[in-house]
């Protein structure tokens, strides 16, 4: 199944970015060109995580050598997870960008080939030593492979005791209906030959009709693969409170949800945050920047100068639109660019640690075209937002739309 695609982009239908008229608010339109819903569902299945043709994260030549000097080395989740002994770095290199049509400039394009594989050195010596991947069937081409040479070489020998690899199980066919043990072995079995590994550090299982229910029996066939030690870490992406608690009762030992999150999409503290901490499991946000909409390079922009010239920038175009409207998404800009000024960051910066100061966030997943993007990551670990910094972002969140459903239900054909 194709997630994330050209067609899906090609074939999603105008939208506009509309700040609601409830409130009291004035209407601020923006007409871009946006996904539809169903679109949308395909492309999150791939967990975009960023796709930007350049860094989000903005820094004067001398702010990057600042950071550098003061952070040199991404620190690890402080815990193991949930039910392991896995402890992730704390930025986690989402590899989606390997999968094909991200490379973007081709002055800065190390998205293929062994520009790619040489890349990963360059993570890991900083200490983002956790990779996220997955099969071709949730979009992710040929990463696992690319990631598979790299592990091939004198490097990461090296370092493979700090090296992770997160892949995923992607049940989207007939499978849904008919859930065996040896499915659930034959594609876990397929991206360890793929990763050249006895062991995969962890498998998240993504689920495309909840109308079938054997997404229970698929979680606990992964338990029992984690008990023979083919896998470390159970964990699941894009499922709703509702479904990782009829799991966890079953018996699955699950780990983490990885799911979208940001300060534009907020579900998962509707129900899900509250879950978490209650049961132990992570959550493993992607999208905390939005595709690069919560950056200082849309900030004052005029509505009729943002492009959307990248299938991630419009899935989050029609986010801005459920949450608030440009009106209100600049105001959240402005914001951020007061609190990224207190600190000398970016708001990029600000945006991702504010989700990932989350008690149950373990680690959040950055993607990147090239290893130049590892200095804005680091520079995550140079500050920390205080309450003044968090109430002012709260007032302005308060402004907006607030989410009336948990986390997938609107990619689901729900409300949001």
């Amino acid at each position: 199944m194709r997630a994330a695609g050209a067609a899906g982009a090609r074939d999603g239908v105008g939208a506009v970015i509309r700040a609601p008229r409830a409130r009291g608010r004035v209407s601020s339109t923006t007409v871009v060109r946006a996904v539809s819903r169903r679109d949308m569902h395909a492309m999150s299945i791939v967990l975009p995580g960023l796709i930007v043709t350049s860094s989000p994260f903005v820094f004067s030549d001398d702010a990057v050598a600042a950071a550098a000097a003061v952070t040199t080395r991404c620190p690890r989740a402080e815990a193991p997870l949930r039910s392991t002994k896995t402890s992730p770095s704390r930025v986690i290199k989402g590899c989606w960008q390997l999968s094909g049509g991200h490379g973007g400039d081709r002055a800065t394009d190390r998205t293929r080939g062994d520009a790619a594989v040489e890349d990963f050195a360059s993570f890991v010596d900083a200490g983002i030593s956790t990779f996220d991947t997955g099969p071709e069937a949730c979009g992710y081409g040929d990463s696992e492979l690319i990631i598979g040479e790299y592990l091939k070489t004198e490097h990461a020998r090296k370092h493979r005791d700090e090296i992770q690899v997160f892949t995923k199980l992607c049940c989207v066919g007939r499978e849904q209906s008919n859930m065996t043990k040896d499915w659930v072995m034959a594609n876990v079995d397929r991206p360890r030959k793929r990763l050249g590994v006895d062991k995969i550090d962890m498998v998240q299982m993504y689920w495309n009709e909840y109308n079938q229910r054997g997404y229970v029996d698929a979680a606990l066939f992964l338990t029992d693969l984690k008990h023979k030690g083919v896998i470390d870490a159970v964990s699941l992406t894009n499922f709703d409170t509702q479904r990782m608690k009829e799991m966890l009762d079953a018996g699955a030992e699950i780990s983490t949800n990885q799911i979208q999150y940001s300060l534009l999409d907020r579900r998962p503290e509707k129900v899900m945050k509250q879950f978490c901490e209650s049961t132990g499991v992570g959550l493993l946000p992607y999208g905390v920047v939005a595709g690069g909409l919560l950056s200082d390079r849309y900030l004052d922009a005029p509505p009729d100068k943002v492009v959307m010239n990248t299938s991630s920038l419009r899935k989050y175009a029609s986010v801005v639109g459920n949450v608030g409207g440009y009106s209100w998404y600049q105001s959240l800009l402005k914001c951020l660019r007061a609190v990224a000024d207190k600190h000398n960051t970016s708001i990029a910066n600000v945006a991702s640690k504010w989700v990932l100061e989350s008690p149950v966030v373990p680690a959040v997943i950055l993607g990147a075209r090239n290893a130049t993007h590892i200095p804005d990551h680091l520079a995550l670990f140079d500050f920390s937002l205080d309450d003044a910094d968090r109430d002012s972002i709260a007032r302005v969140l308060a402004g907006g739309e607030q989410p009336t459903q948990d986390a997938y239900t609107w990619e689901r054909g729900g409300k949001w």
